[in-house]
């Protein structure tokens, strides 16, 4: 048992005798998100599972980036110092390479392929990667997304010529930096007061996160993720793999248990996510653009020719991990 661990566990045997009574472990979950987002909802699903499991374990969550800025969650998570964390796993692409292959353009087609691809060889050798940082993954999930603007409409590589754009993953900053862009990276929780400022033009985010952030204020134009949708960012609830391990076989079963449940209905909520976002655009008086066939043809060409060579380049096995990425129907 760890440090942390053993002294935790003292602190919660004093309490309890204080108390006269049992004591529950309580893990600690960060995120960067507002509690109406469906990244929230999902974590207070597996904690609300969780109670009612009655195991003594208790999920304490602190999401708006409250306790760990957004970017910097995966650190601490690796280390210890946080339980639990609902994040999109490209941020950490600078630490891990590997990971930036879960933000790559024009790789997941719809969101049925996207689970496909969660339960794929593929995402075993992440989850490979993941266990060398003493991380483990409690429910997959991948979240569509589109392009924002204020400089026209945005559905093919030359509508972003000279247009600054943040796009999240690596990949994406390459690809769109291939079409003439200028790059400008950042959380999604820092987009809203970009494009209040005229930092962005533009932005490249989820679904969610273009409703929850009401960036329909700040945009003029929007390009929704539809049967085209370029965009799809993994985007899973993670645990220190320590944390887990240290949780008696009960409260890992009702974690186990609460996360495959909170999996289930995240996909749902993915394919339901887009169509709301749409509307409520729409309704706020933004123009809708549509991506064609030919323009997601024509964005995964140039993503061959930037991003996919240099996600190979980056890491040793490359080649081998796009391939199998690429070879899930």
């Amino acid at each position: 048992m760890t440090r942390r661990r053993i002294a935790a566990s003292a602190l919660a045997v004093v309490v309890a005798m204080g108390a006269g009574g049992a004591w529950a472990e309580t893990l600690k979950l960060s995120h960067q998100w507002s509690e109406g987002d469906v990244r929230h909802q999902v974590a207070q699903m597996v904690a609300d599972e969780v109670k009612a499991a009655d195991v003594d374990l208790e999920i304490q969550i602190f999401p708006n980036q409250t306790l760990f800025k957004a970017r910097e969650q995966y650190t601490p998570l690796s280390r210890g110092q946080l339980d639990m964390t609902i994040f999109p796993l490209s941020y950490a692409g600078g630490q891990q390479p590997a990971y930036n292959l879960t933000l790559m353009p024009g790789l997941v087609k719809n969101h049925d392929h996207a689970a496909r691809l969660s339960a794929a060889p593929f995402m075993e050798k992440i989850e490979e990667v993941m266990a060398g940082d003493d991380v483990k993954t409690l429910v997959h999930g991948y979240l569509a997304g589109g392009f924002g603007s204020n400089k026209g409409c945005i559905t093919k590589p030359e509508d972003v010529q000279g247009v600054t754009i943040r796009a999240a993953g690596k990949s994406f900053e390459e690809m769109l930096a291939g079409a003439g862009a200028s790059i400008s990276s950042m959380a999604s929780s820092e987009i809203y007061s970009a494009l209040q400022t005229g930092v962005l033009d533009a932005t490249n985010t989820s679904s969610e996160s273009f409703l929850s952030y009401r960036l329909y204020e700040q945009l003029k134009c929007y390009t929704p993720a539809g049967d085209t949708a370029l965009w799809f960012m993994y985007q899973p609830l993670l645990i220190n793999k320590t944390t887990f391990d240290e949780l008696t076989p009960e409260q890992q079963q009702a974690l186990t248990d609460a996360s495959a449940k909170a999996e289930a209905w995240y996909l749902e909520q993915a394919k339901a996510g887009d169509e709301v976002t749409t509307k409520a655009f729409a309704d706020a008086g933004v123009e809708i653009a549509e991506m064609t066939p030919e323009d997601f043809d024509a964005w995964r060409e140039l993503a061959k020719e930037t991003a996919y060579p240099a996600f190979a380049a980056s890491l040793d096995g490359g080649q081998e991990l796009l391939d199998m990425a690429l070879s899930v129907e």
